[in-house]
Protein backbone atom coordinates (compact mmCIF):
# COMPACT_ATOMS: atom_id res chain seq x y z
CA UNK A 1 0.00 0.00 0.00
CA UNK A 2 3.16 2.25 1.02
CA UNK A 3 4.27 1.61 -2.53
CA UNK A 4 1.50 2.33 -4.44
CA UNK A 5 0.75 5.19 -2.72
CA UNK A 6 4.71 6.49 -3.07
CA UNK A 7 3.98 5.46 -6.83
CA UNK A 8 1.24 8.07 -6.98
CA UNK A 9 2.80 10.69 -5.36
CA UNK A 10 5.98 9.98 -8.14
CA UNK A 11 3.84 10.42 -10.85
CA UNK A 12 1.91 12.78 -9.67
CA UNK A 13 4.59 15.22 -9.71
CA UNK A 14 6.49 14.53 -12.72
CA UNK A 15 3.12 14.36 -15.02
CA UNK A 16 0.50 17.03 -13.31
CA UNK A 17 2.42 19.84 -13.21
CA UNK A 18 1.17 23.15 -13.82
CA UNK A 19 2.72 26.64 -15.10
CA UNK A 20 1.99 29.46 -11.79
CA UNK A 21 1.25 32.02 -14.73
CA UNK A 22 -2.55 30.82 -14.80
CA UNK A 23 -3.21 32.50 -11.59
CA UNK A 24 -4.08 35.46 -13.47
CA UNK A 25 -6.73 34.32 -15.36
CA UNK A 26 -10.74 33.86 -15.00
CA UNK A 27 -11.28 30.76 -17.56
CA UNK A 28 -12.69 27.73 -16.06
CA UNK A 29 -11.48 24.84 -17.71
CA UNK A 30 -13.05 21.51 -18.54
CA UNK A 31 -12.09 18.66 -17.10
CA UNK A 32 -10.43 16.56 -19.67
CA UNK A 33 -8.55 14.17 -16.86
CA UNK A 34 -10.85 11.73 -17.97
CA UNK A 35 -11.01 12.27 -21.42
CA UNK A 36 -8.57 10.80 -24.17
CA UNK A 37 -6.94 14.44 -24.57
CA UNK A 38 -6.13 14.01 -20.96
CA UNK A 39 -4.47 10.48 -21.67
CA UNK A 40 -2.95 11.69 -24.62
CA UNK A 41 -0.93 14.78 -23.36
CA UNK A 42 0.32 12.63 -20.76
CA UNK A 43 1.95 10.46 -23.22
CA UNK A 44 2.85 12.94 -25.26
CA UNK A 45 4.17 14.64 -22.06
CA UNK A 46 5.61 11.16 -21.21
CA UNK A 47 7.48 10.72 -24.10
CA UNK A 48 9.27 14.23 -24.46
CA UNK A 49 10.39 14.01 -21.51
CA UNK A 50 12.02 10.57 -21.63
CA UNK A 51 13.94 11.81 -24.99
CA UNK A 52 15.11 14.91 -23.19
CA UNK A 53 16.74 12.69 -20.64
CA UNK A 54 18.19 10.83 -22.71
CA UNK A 55 19.48 13.58 -25.11
CA UNK A 56 23.02 12.06 -24.42
CA UNK A 57 22.89 8.72 -25.73
CA UNK A 58 20.41 9.80 -28.45
CA UNK A 59 22.43 12.61 -29.70
CA UNK A 60 19.04 15.17 -29.95
CA UNK A 61 18.47 18.46 -28.35
CA UNK A 62 16.10 18.45 -25.62
CA UNK A 63 14.16 21.33 -26.74
CA UNK A 64 13.16 19.20 -29.89
CA UNK A 65 10.62 16.76 -28.47
CA UNK A 66 9.63 19.36 -25.73
CA UNK A 67 8.45 21.97 -27.92
CA UNK A 68 6.74 19.64 -30.23
CA UNK A 69 4.95 18.23 -27.60
CA UNK A 70 4.08 21.13 -26.07
CA UNK A 71 2.52 22.29 -29.42
CA UNK A 72 0.89 19.15 -29.95
CA UNK A 73 -0.51 18.99 -26.27
CA UNK A 74 -2.15 22.81 -27.07
CA UNK A 75 -3.71 21.61 -30.44
CA UNK A 76 -5.93 19.08 -29.01
CA UNK A 77 -6.94 21.31 -26.43
CA UNK A 78 -7.87 23.81 -28.48
CA UNK A 79 -9.77 21.50 -30.91
CA UNK A 80 -11.85 20.20 -28.02
CA UNK A 81 -12.93 23.77 -27.11
CA UNK A 82 -13.16 24.81 -30.57
CA UNK A 83 -15.77 22.02 -31.11
CA UNK A 84 -17.78 23.41 -27.99
CA UNK A 85 -17.47 26.57 -29.35
CA UNK A 86 -15.04 27.52 -26.42
CA UNK A 87 -11.91 28.43 -28.55
CA UNK A 88 -11.57 32.04 -26.69
CA UNK A 89 -10.88 30.57 -23.40
CA UNK A 90 -8.27 28.18 -24.61
CA UNK A 91 -6.39 31.13 -26.57
CA UNK A 92 -6.87 33.23 -23.16
CA UNK A 93 -5.21 30.07 -21.12
CA UNK A 94 -2.52 29.79 -23.50
CA UNK A 95 -1.32 33.19 -23.45
CA UNK A 96 -0.87 33.63 -19.73
CA UNK A 97 1.29 30.63 -19.48
CA UNK A 98 3.20 32.57 -22.64
CA UNK A 99 3.45 35.26 -20.12
CA UNK A 100 4.87 33.60 -17.69
CA UNK A 101 7.50 32.23 -19.54
CA UNK A 102 8.29 35.33 -21.47
CA UNK A 103 9.23 36.50 -17.50
CA UNK A 104 11.42 33.48 -16.97
CA UNK A 105 12.89 33.96 -20.57
CA UNK A 106 13.91 37.53 -20.44
CA UNK A 107 15.72 37.05 -17.00
CA UNK A 108 17.76 34.06 -17.89
CA UNK A 109 18.77 35.33 -21.21
CA UNK A 110 20.17 38.51 -19.37
CA UNK A 111 22.08 36.51 -17.40
CA UNK A 112 23.43 33.94 -19.98
CA UNK A 113 24.56 36.85 -21.82
CA UNK A 114 26.77 38.46 -18.56
CA UNK A 115 28.12 34.79 -18.64
CA UNK A 116 28.86 34.75 -22.03
CA UNK A 117 30.54 38.61 -21.49
CA UNK A 118 32.67 37.52 -18.62
CA UNK A 119 33.54 33.91 -20.22
CA UNK A 120 34.81 36.39 -23.65
CA UNK A 121 37.12 38.50 -20.88
CA UNK A 122 38.25 35.32 -19.89
CA UNK A 123 37.24 35.70 -15.78
CA UNK A 124 36.31 32.08 -15.70
CA UNK A 125 39.74 31.22 -17.26
CA UNK A 126 41.53 33.66 -14.83
CA UNK A 127 39.94 31.47 -11.97
CA UNK A 128 41.33 28.41 -13.38
CA UNK A 129 45.15 29.57 -14.08
CA UNK A 130 44.86 30.75 -10.56
CA UNK A 131 44.24 27.58 -8.81
CA UNK A 132 46.37 25.47 -11.19
CA UNK A 133 49.76 27.35 -10.51
CA UNK A 134 49.39 26.97 -6.46
CA UNK A 135 50.84 23.45 -5.08
CA UNK A 136 47.64 22.89 -3.52
CA UNK A 137 47.15 19.36 -1.94
CA UNK A 138 44.38 17.13 -3.54
CA UNK A 139 42.32 17.75 0.12
CA UNK A 140 42.98 21.20 -0.11
CA UNK A 141 41.95 21.14 -3.94
CA UNK A 142 38.71 19.44 -2.76
CA UNK A 143 37.29 21.40 -0.23
CA UNK A 144 38.58 25.03 -2.61
CA UNK A 145 36.74 23.27 -5.30
CA UNK A 146 33.88 22.70 -3.35
CA UNK A 147 33.05 26.21 -1.77
CA UNK A 148 34.29 28.30 -5.16
CA UNK A 149 31.18 26.22 -6.78
CA UNK A 150 28.84 26.69 -3.95
CA UNK A 151 29.43 30.62 -3.87
CA UNK A 152 29.64 31.08 -7.64
CA UNK A 153 26.85 29.00 -8.29
CA UNK A 154 24.59 31.61 -6.14
CA UNK A 155 25.57 33.87 -9.43
CA UNK A 156 25.77 31.90 -12.03
CA UNK A 157 23.30 28.58 -13.06
CA UNK A 158 24.95 25.21 -11.89
CA UNK A 159 26.28 23.94 -15.31
CA UNK A 160 28.53 26.36 -16.04
CA UNK A 161 30.21 26.30 -12.34
CA UNK A 162 30.36 22.60 -12.54
CA UNK A 163 32.32 22.38 -16.00
CA UNK A 164 34.56 25.39 -14.45
CA UNK A 165 35.38 23.58 -11.91
CA UNK A 166 35.54 20.22 -13.48
CA UNK A 167 37.98 21.82 -15.97
CA UNK A 168 40.24 22.46 -12.86
CA UNK A 169 39.50 18.73 -11.41
CA UNK A 170 39.97 16.75 -14.38
CA UNK A 171 43.58 18.79 -15.05
CA UNK A 172 44.88 18.19 -11.80
CA UNK A 173 43.41 14.87 -11.04
CA UNK A 174 45.27 13.36 -13.80
CA UNK A 175 47.65 11.22 -11.87
CA UNK A 176 44.45 10.61 -9.27
CA UNK A 177 41.44 9.00 -10.81
CA UNK A 178 39.91 8.68 -7.16
CA UNK A 179 40.55 12.06 -6.59
CA UNK A 180 38.56 13.29 -9.89
CA UNK A 181 36.00 10.81 -8.81
CA UNK A 182 35.46 12.56 -5.32
CA UNK A 183 35.67 16.26 -6.32
CA UNK A 184 33.05 15.70 -9.41
CA UNK A 185 30.80 14.19 -6.77
CA UNK A 186 31.52 17.30 -4.54
CA UNK A 187 31.00 19.83 -7.21
CA UNK A 188 27.96 18.56 -8.12
CA UNK A 189 26.53 18.65 -4.95
CA UNK A 190 27.85 21.93 -3.98
CA UNK A 191 26.46 23.73 -7.45
CA UNK A 192 23.02 22.82 -6.22
CA UNK A 193 23.09 23.78 -2.57
CA UNK A 194 24.87 26.82 -3.61
CA UNK A 195 21.93 27.57 -6.02
CA UNK A 196 19.06 26.85 -3.29
CA UNK A 197 19.64 30.19 -1.28
CA UNK A 198 19.75 32.43 -3.40
CA UNK A 199 17.04 34.02 -5.51
CA UNK A 200 18.67 34.03 -8.93
CA UNK A 201 21.01 30.73 -7.87
CA UNK A 202 19.41 27.87 -9.26
CA UNK A 203 15.79 27.88 -11.51
CA UNK A 204 13.86 26.40 -8.65
CA UNK A 205 14.11 29.62 -6.55
CA UNK A 206 13.57 31.74 -9.68
CA UNK A 207 10.63 30.31 -9.76
CA UNK A 208 9.35 30.71 -6.12
CA UNK A 209 10.66 34.15 -6.48
CA UNK A 210 9.02 35.35 -9.81
CA UNK A 211 5.91 33.46 -7.97
CA UNK A 212 6.51 35.73 -4.89
CA UNK A 213 5.87 32.84 -2.62
CA UNK A 214 9.11 33.70 -0.69
CA UNK A 215 10.00 37.21 -0.58
CA UNK A 216 13.62 38.48 -1.85
CA UNK A 217 15.57 38.17 1.94
CA UNK A 218 14.23 35.64 3.11
CA UNK A 219 16.13 33.03 0.60
CA UNK A 220 19.14 33.76 2.53
CA UNK A 221 18.12 31.86 5.59
CA UNK A 222 18.76 28.61 3.72
CA UNK A 223 22.47 29.63 3.69
CA UNK A 224 23.61 27.53 6.60
CA UNK A 225 20.80 24.68 5.89
CA UNK A 226 22.73 24.70 2.49
CA UNK A 227 26.11 24.68 3.55
CA UNK A 228 25.08 22.11 6.10
CA UNK A 229 23.95 20.04 2.83
CA UNK A 230 27.60 20.29 1.45
CA UNK A 231 29.81 19.92 4.47
CA UNK A 232 28.19 16.91 5.62
CA UNK A 233 29.14 14.65 2.74
CA UNK A 234 31.97 16.58 1.84
CA UNK A 235 33.37 15.40 5.60
CA UNK A 236 32.81 12.14 4.78
CA UNK A 237 34.63 11.79 1.23
CA UNK A 238 37.90 13.69 2.51
CA UNK A 239 39.06 10.79 4.43
CA UNK A 240 39.42 9.23 0.90
CA UNK A 241 40.54 11.98 -1.33
CA UNK A 242 44.50 10.96 -1.13
CA UNK A 243 47.28 12.92 1.21
CA UNK A 244 49.84 13.80 -1.63
CA UNK A 245 49.40 16.90 -4.21
CA UNK A 246 49.82 17.25 -7.59
CA UNK A 247 52.56 18.77 -10.01
CA UNK A 248 51.93 22.35 -10.03
CA UNK A 249 50.83 23.64 -13.64
CA UNK A 250 52.88 27.15 -14.17
CA UNK A 251 50.67 29.37 -16.13
CA UNK A 252 49.72 32.59 -16.45
CA UNK A 253 46.26 34.09 -17.98
CA UNK A 254 45.78 37.54 -17.82
CA UNK A 255 42.07 38.64 -18.16
CA UNK A 256 41.14 40.93 -20.71
CA UNK A 257 40.58 44.94 -20.64
CA UNK A 258 37.02 45.08 -18.49
CA UNK A 259 36.34 41.80 -17.24
CA UNK A 260 36.33 43.73 -13.44
CA UNK A 261 33.56 46.19 -15.21
CA UNK A 262 31.40 43.69 -16.46
CA UNK A 263 31.57 41.78 -13.43
CA UNK A 264 30.48 44.61 -11.31
CA UNK A 265 27.89 45.26 -13.94
CA UNK A 266 26.52 42.04 -13.50
CA UNK A 267 26.22 42.52 -9.54
CA UNK A 268 24.33 45.96 -10.04
CA UNK A 269 21.91 44.44 -12.84
CA UNK A 270 21.34 41.89 -9.65
CA UNK A 271 20.54 44.51 -7.77
CA UNK A 272 18.64 46.13 -10.11
CA UNK A 273 16.70 43.57 -10.08
CA UNK A 274 15.81 43.21 -6.36
CA UNK A 275 14.54 46.76 -6.28
CA UNK A 276 12.19 46.35 -9.00
CA UNK A 277 10.55 43.41 -7.07
CA UNK A 278 10.79 45.01 -3.62
CA UNK A 279 9.97 48.42 -3.87
CA UNK A 280 8.46 49.05 -7.43
CA UNK A 281 6.40 46.25 -7.43
CA UNK A 282 7.78 45.14 -10.97
CA UNK A 283 8.42 41.93 -12.32
CA UNK A 284 12.54 40.77 -11.51
CA UNK A 285 12.84 40.58 -15.09
CA UNK A 286 12.11 44.05 -15.79
CA UNK A 287 15.42 44.75 -13.61
CA UNK A 288 17.24 42.78 -15.31
CA UNK A 289 16.58 44.32 -19.00
CA UNK A 290 17.80 46.89 -17.76
CA UNK A 291 20.76 45.76 -16.02
CA UNK A 292 21.15 44.13 -19.87
CA UNK A 293 21.51 47.70 -20.91
CA UNK A 294 24.05 48.65 -18.68
CA UNK A 295 26.28 45.87 -20.90
CA UNK A 296 24.86 47.19 -24.23
CA UNK A 297 26.46 50.50 -23.05
CA UNK A 298 29.90 49.37 -21.48
CA UNK A 299 30.01 47.43 -24.75
CA UNK A 300 29.73 50.68 -27.35
CA UNK A 301 32.88 52.13 -24.79
CA UNK A 302 34.73 48.75 -25.41
CA UNK A 303 34.44 49.41 -29.26
CA UNK A 304 34.98 52.92 -29.33
CA UNK A 305 37.70 52.91 -27.44
CA UNK A 306 39.70 49.42 -28.55
CA UNK A 307 41.86 51.19 -30.77
CA UNK A 308 43.26 54.04 -28.24
CA UNK A 309 43.93 51.10 -25.87
CA UNK A 310 45.24 48.48 -27.98
CA UNK A 311 46.01 48.62 -31.55
CA UNK A 312 46.06 45.01 -32.26
CA UNK A 313 42.57 44.95 -31.11
CA UNK A 314 42.10 47.45 -34.27
CA UNK A 315 43.74 45.86 -36.79
CA UNK A 316 41.38 42.57 -35.22
CA UNK A 317 38.37 44.44 -35.60
CA UNK A 318 39.04 45.23 -39.47
CA UNK A 319 37.00 42.95 -41.97
CA UNK A 320 39.01 40.13 -43.08
CA UNK A 321 39.46 39.37 -46.14
CA UNK A 322 39.00 36.02 -47.01
CA UNK A 323 35.73 36.09 -45.28
CA UNK A 324 34.08 39.01 -47.45
CA UNK A 325 35.86 37.53 -50.21
CA UNK A 326 33.64 33.99 -49.89
CA UNK A 327 30.61 36.16 -49.29
CA UNK A 328 30.87 38.06 -52.38
CA UNK A 329 31.65 34.62 -54.08
CA UNK A 330 28.56 33.19 -52.61
CA UNK A 331 26.47 36.49 -53.03
CA UNK A 332 27.34 37.25 -57.26
CA UNK A 333 26.93 33.73 -58.35
CA UNK A 334 25.04 33.91 -61.79
CA UNK A 335 22.66 31.15 -63.77
CA UNK A 336 21.60 30.97 -66.99
CA UNK A 337 17.77 32.30 -68.01
CA UNK A 338 15.43 31.49 -70.70
CA UNK A 339 17.16 32.49 -73.65
CA UNK A 340 20.42 30.86 -72.28
CA UNK A 341 21.81 33.97 -71.25
CA UNK A 342 23.96 34.88 -68.40
CA UNK A 343 21.98 36.39 -65.46
CA UNK A 344 23.28 37.89 -62.04
CA UNK A 345 21.22 36.71 -59.19
CA UNK A 346 21.50 37.80 -55.56
CA UNK A 347 22.05 34.57 -53.18
CA UNK A 348 20.07 35.65 -49.95
CA UNK A 349 21.40 33.19 -47.71
CA UNK A 350 25.19 33.80 -47.94
CA UNK A 351 26.18 35.67 -45.16
CA UNK A 352 24.21 32.15 -43.39
CA UNK A 353 26.03 29.56 -45.12
CA UNK A 354 29.39 31.90 -44.43
CA UNK A 355 28.75 32.34 -40.43
CA UNK A 356 28.34 28.24 -40.46
CA UNK A 357 31.72 27.50 -41.95
CA UNK A 358 34.42 26.86 -39.61
CA UNK A 359 37.39 29.12 -40.82
CA UNK A 360 34.36 31.60 -39.89
CA UNK A 361 33.85 31.16 -36.47
CA UNK A 362 37.66 31.02 -35.71
CA UNK A 363 37.63 34.50 -37.10
CA UNK A 364 34.77 35.49 -34.71
CA UNK A 365 36.83 34.81 -32.13
CA UNK A 366 39.60 38.06 -32.29
CA UNK A 367 36.79 40.53 -33.13
CA UNK A 368 36.48 43.45 -30.64
CA UNK A 369 33.60 42.46 -27.85
CA UNK A 370 30.11 42.60 -29.04
CA UNK A 371 27.24 41.72 -26.85
CA UNK A 372 24.81 41.37 -29.71
CA UNK A 373 27.41 38.60 -30.42
CA UNK A 374 26.89 37.32 -26.53
CA UNK A 375 23.19 37.49 -26.94
CA UNK A 376 23.43 34.91 -29.89
CA UNK A 377 25.67 32.55 -28.48
CA UNK A 378 23.15 31.64 -25.72
CA UNK A 379 22.52 28.45 -24.53
CA UNK A 380 18.66 28.57 -26.86
CA UNK A 381 18.77 24.79 -27.00
CA UNK A 382 17.68 25.39 -22.58
CA UNK A 383 16.08 28.19 -22.94
CA UNK A 384 13.41 26.28 -25.50
CA UNK A 385 13.65 23.31 -23.60
CA UNK A 386 11.71 25.76 -20.44
CA UNK A 387 9.66 26.96 -23.28
CA UNK A 388 8.34 23.77 -24.02
CA UNK A 389 8.05 22.57 -20.07
CA UNK A 390 6.17 25.54 -19.22
CA UNK A 391 3.59 25.20 -22.23
CA UNK A 392 3.27 21.60 -21.95
CA UNK A 393 2.89 21.71 -18.09
CA UNK A 394 0.50 24.63 -18.51
CA UNK A 395 -1.65 22.16 -20.62
CA UNK A 396 -1.78 19.63 -18.63
CA UNK A 397 -2.72 22.00 -15.99
CA UNK A 398 -5.41 23.55 -17.88
CA UNK A 399 -6.88 19.85 -18.56
CA UNK A 400 -7.71 19.52 -15.31
CA UNK A 401 -4.11 17.69 -13.28
CA UNK A 402 -3.96 20.32 -10.71
CA UNK A 403 -6.76 18.65 -8.46
CA UNK A 404 -5.91 15.52 -8.48
CA UNK A 405 -1.84 15.78 -7.54
CA UNK A 406 -2.78 18.43 -5.14
CA UNK A 407 -5.11 16.03 -2.77
CA UNK A 408 -2.60 13.17 -3.33
CA UNK A 409 0.52 15.64 -2.17
CA UNK A 410 -0.83 18.49 0.29
CA UNK A 411 -4.33 16.93 1.72
CA UNK A 412 -3.84 13.27 2.25
CA UNK A 413 -0.14 13.70 3.31
CA UNK A 414 1.30 16.18 5.79
CA UNK A 415 2.99 19.03 4.28
CA UNK A 416 6.69 18.27 5.91
CA UNK A 417 6.67 14.70 4.37
CA UNK A 418 5.44 16.00 1.01
CA UNK A 419 8.05 18.57 0.98
CA UNK A 420 10.93 15.92 1.39
CA UNK A 421 9.52 13.47 -1.28
CA UNK A 422 9.65 16.64 -3.52
CA UNK A 423 13.31 16.36 -2.98
CA UNK A 424 13.87 12.95 -3.46
CA UNK A 425 11.61 13.15 -6.58
CA UNK A 426 14.05 15.71 -7.86
CA UNK A 427 16.30 13.43 -8.47
CA UNK A 428 14.93 11.57 -10.82
CA UNK A 429 12.66 14.82 -12.75
CA UNK A 430 14.34 18.20 -13.69
CA UNK A 431 13.67 20.40 -10.14
CA UNK A 432 12.53 23.42 -12.37
CA UNK A 433 9.42 21.16 -13.30
CA UNK A 434 9.09 19.64 -10.18
CA UNK A 435 8.97 22.80 -8.42
CA UNK A 436 6.54 24.52 -11.01
CA UNK A 437 4.08 21.51 -10.14
CA UNK A 438 4.57 22.71 -6.45
CA UNK A 439 3.90 26.29 -7.19
CA UNK A 440 0.58 25.91 -9.48
CA UNK A 441 -0.57 24.01 -6.71
CA UNK A 442 -0.87 26.20 -4.82
CA UNK A 443 -1.02 24.54 -1.20
CA UNK A 444 -2.03 26.41 1.85
CA UNK A 445 1.14 26.21 3.66
CA UNK A 446 3.40 28.27 6.38
CA UNK A 447 6.15 30.55 4.79
CA UNK A 448 8.65 27.81 6.80
CA UNK A 449 7.18 25.17 4.47
CA UNK A 450 8.21 27.16 1.03
CA UNK A 451 11.76 27.39 1.80
CA UNK A 452 11.55 23.94 3.23
CA UNK A 453 10.76 22.82 -0.57
CA UNK A 454 12.33 25.32 -1.88
CA UNK A 455 15.78 23.67 -0.82
CA UNK A 456 14.76 20.18 -1.10
CA UNK A 457 14.01 20.28 -4.77
CA UNK A 458 17.13 22.42 -4.76
CA UNK A 459 19.23 19.94 -3.16
CA UNK A 460 17.59 16.76 -3.81
CA UNK A 461 18.92 16.45 -7.77
CA UNK A 462 22.33 16.11 -5.93
CA UNK A 463 21.30 12.21 -4.73
CA UNK A 464 21.77 10.84 -8.54
CA UNK A 465 24.55 12.00 -11.04
CA UNK A 466 21.37 12.22 -13.51
CA UNK A 467 19.67 14.87 -11.06
CA UNK A 468 21.04 17.77 -11.82
CA UNK A 469 22.35 19.32 -15.31
CA UNK A 470 26.04 19.76 -13.14
CA UNK A 471 25.59 15.84 -12.95
CA UNK A 472 25.48 15.13 -16.47
CA UNK A 473 27.75 17.66 -17.69
CA UNK A 474 30.50 16.14 -15.45
CA UNK A 475 29.71 13.00 -16.35
CA UNK A 476 30.76 14.22 -20.23
CA UNK A 477 33.67 15.95 -19.04
CA UNK A 478 35.21 13.21 -16.95
CA UNK A 479 34.56 10.07 -18.78
CA UNK A 480 34.96 6.30 -17.59
CA UNK A 481 36.17 8.45 -14.13
CA UNK A 482 32.92 10.23 -13.02
CA UNK A 483 30.11 7.99 -13.52
CA UNK A 484 26.34 7.29 -13.02
CA UNK A 485 27.72 4.49 -10.71
CA UNK A 486 30.29 6.15 -9.00
CA UNK A 487 27.89 8.39 -7.91
CA UNK A 488 25.63 6.00 -6.72
CA UNK A 489 28.17 4.44 -4.14
CA UNK A 490 27.93 7.77 -2.25
CA UNK A 491 24.67 8.57 -2.57
CA UNK A 492 23.99 7.36 1.49
CA UNK A 493 26.44 10.61 2.01
CA UNK A 494 24.92 12.51 -0.06
CA UNK A 495 21.41 11.42 1.90
CA UNK A 496 22.70 11.68 5.11
CA UNK A 497 23.74 15.50 4.32
CA UNK A 498 19.85 16.27 3.02
CA UNK A 499 18.13 15.47 6.07
CA UNK A 500 20.81 16.82 7.75
CA UNK A 501 20.05 20.24 5.84
CA UNK A 502 16.24 19.45 6.59
CA UNK A 503 16.82 18.94 10.35
CA UNK A 504 19.28 22.67 10.28
CA UNK A 505 16.44 24.66 8.78
CA UNK A 506 13.77 23.11 11.44
CA UNK A 507 16.27 24.72 13.76
CA UNK A 508 16.76 27.70 12.86
CA UNK A 509 14.46 29.05 10.86
CA UNK A 510 11.44 27.57 13.38
CA UNK A 511 10.25 31.76 12.60
CA UNK A 512 8.98 31.10 9.61
CA UNK A 513 6.63 27.80 10.75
Amino acid sequence: MFCQKLSLIFFALILPSLSFAADGTSVQPLDLTKHWVGYLALVLFAIAYILAMTEEITDLRKSKPMVFAASMIWVFIASVYAYGGMSEQAGVAFRSFLTGYAELFLFIMVSMTYLNAMEDRSVFERLRAWLLSKKFSYRQLFWITGFQAFFISSACNNLTTALLMGSVIVALGKGSPRFVTLSCINVVVATNAGGSFSPFGDITTLLAWQKGVVPFGDFFSLLIPALVNLIVPASIMHFFIPKNSPEALLESQPMKRGGWIIIGLFVLTIITSACFENFLSLPPAAGMMLGLTYLKFFSYYLQKTSAIQDDSEAEEAQPVAISGQRTNNLAASTSKNAVGEKSSYIDYFAPMKVMNTARYKAEMIDQPFDVFNKVANLEWDTLLFFYGVMIAVGGLSFIGYLTVASQILYVGLDPTVANVLVGIASAFVDNGTIMLAVLTMAPDISQGQWLLVTLTAGVGGSLLAVGSAAGVGLMGQAKGIYTFTSHLKWTPAIALGYFASIAAHFLLNGRYF
